[in-house]
């Protein structure tokens, strides 16, 4: 993509609506989630529970975290194909042509660092290439780093001014986002000063240190390469916050994944026991018998050569990478349920002998109005534990896939791709690293936010959690 000076609206407006099938996918997600804290609302007990949540220490400043890492993913899940500029002459009422190349709203918004293409590697906010050419000085041969065609352009061929160029840009950014920062909370605290307390105080201090952070690495990014380019000169921070949807994806859509076939089967085999239990309990043997990463690698290969037998389905190279990512996503789901499926089992026989139970069967209620209207809710707290859980160890599990060669196609940024591409030059002298820490950093950020999360929903749910937590106090 390059520059345009095109205002972004009229590019959207003249625009070629794609939706991907992860695109509906995370927003039919993101619609349930609203749709689910709307009627919860109603529901003193889980407004209560989720009260609890965020007064979690941690909790607050984890939910603002990946509010904003799934802020990216969806800006990034908005795709089009821009219109193309019509022959000179051309009526006004004459067909749009669209480009083939599939964008998305956040490629708009890193249009200035996407056109910064290099030659090949350089250091984070460095001004040289890694690589050296010979050059001749004074009539010698030497060989020199070259000057970056766009990182430091603005400053000439003299670098001299760099750090000082790069202080004052940090600084104003800082300041643009902290007065952003700022402006928010005045607006939400104008009538209603205590509402800044407690977790929200938490979630303030984060977002202002967010901003913060953005502010100084937009003031950055316009003008240098903040974490370097690799191999064939791509900014590697661009790749980074492009990986992030990728993660998301895998997340969420394999972890609903598994929920259905193991809330189902678990409730099954502990509501009849019996054959019903020991039909559920060989399959879960037999999944945990083989090894997860053999039994997702070969159902990949599967739809990776279903995929290619049929090329005409797919318009582009992207829509191509996306239907893999989700069979991806949907193999991961599949392939992990029997976890859960155990938890779901156990919590199960041991609630159809509590009274609530035997009362419902005493007035002759049907065994799957039981199951459902009874069980089913009692067990949801194991459910979304188990799935917040996952959540960050499927994040990992993509690095590892794609590390290996069998996870997410080369046409999707991903951090498992970005450590892939990197790992033959970690070996190299200088060392390039910067690929590697940068996907290391965002994974470590997503993954330790989502376990923060995750803990606070287990001490809130869990009500044995609950009592070790309120036994210590």
């Amino acid at each position: 993509m390059t520059p345009t000076e095109t205002p972004v609206w009229m590019l959207l407006a003249q625009a070629r609506p794609v939706l991907l099938w992860t695109d509906a996918l995370l927003w039919a997600v993101l619609s349930a989630g609203l749709l689910c804290a709307w009627r919860l609302r109603r529901d003193p007990l889980q407004r209560r529970a989720w009260g609890r949540v965020v007064q979690t220490p941690g909790a607050a400043a984890a939910l603002v975290v990946l509010t904003t890492l799934a802020g990216l993913a969806l800006v990034d899940s908005l795709h089009f194909r821009r219109a193309l500029p019509g022959p000179v002459g051309a009526s006004v009422g004459a067909p749009v042509v669209h480009a083939t190349q599939t964008e998305s709203l956040l490629d708009l918004l890193l249009a200035r660092p996407l056109a910064m293409r290099e030659s090949g590697y350089s250091r984070p906010l460095d001004a040289w290439t890694l690589a050296r050419e010979s050059v001749v000085r004074d009539g010698e041969v030497r060989r020199e780093p070259l000057r970056l065609v766009h990182g430091g352009a603005h400053l000439g061929g003299s670098v001299d001014g760099r750090l000082a160029d790069l202080a004052g840009r940090a600084l104003a950014g800082a300041a643009l986002g902290l007065g952003v920062a700022l402006l928010a909370v005045v607006a939400v605290t104008r009538r209603r000063p205590d509402r800044l307390a407690g977790p929200a105080r938490e979630a303030a201090l984060a977002a202002a240190l967010l901003a913060m952070l953005a502010g100084v690495i937009a003031s950055w990014a316009d003008a240098w390469h903040v974490l370097g380019t690799d191999r064939i000169g791509q900014d590697v921070l661009v790749q980074a916050l492009k990986s992030v949807r990728t993660a998301f994806v895998i997340g969420l859509l394999a972890s609903l994944a598994t929920v259905p076939p193991a809330l189902a089967l678990g409730l099954l085999a502990g509501w009849y026991r019996g054959a019903a239990d020991a039909a559920v309990q060989g399959l879960t043997a037999v999944l945990a018998a083989i090894p997860n990463v053999l039994l997702i690698a070969a159902g990949v290969l599967l739809a990776q050569a279903a995929i290619d037998a049929h090329p005409d389905a797919f318009a582009s190279a992207l829509e191509r990478a996306d239907a893999k990512l989700m069979l991806l996503c949907l193999i991961l789901g599949l392939g992990g349920w029997a976890g859960l499926c155990r938890l779901v089992r156990a919590e199960t026989l041991r609630l159809r002998e509590q009274d609530f139970i035997r009362a419902a069967r005493g007035a002759g209620l049907s065994d799957g109005r039981i199951v459902w209207r009874h069980l089913a809710p009692n067990v949801a707290h194991l459910v979304l534990i188990q799935a917040a859980l996952d959540l960050s160890m499927l994040v990992l599990y993509e690095a590892v896939l794609t590390y290996v060669g069998v996870g997410v196609d080369p046409a999707l940024q991903s951090f498992g791709g970005m450590i892939n591409l990197a790992r033959s030059e970690l070996l190299r002298e200088p060392v390039v690293w910067w690929s590697v820490g940068a996907a290391f950093v965002f994974m470590v950020v997503l993954v330790l936010a989502l376990n923060v999360l995750a803990d606070a929903i287990r001490q809130a749910f869990d009500p044995r959690a609950a009592l070790s937590v309120g036994g210590r106090s």
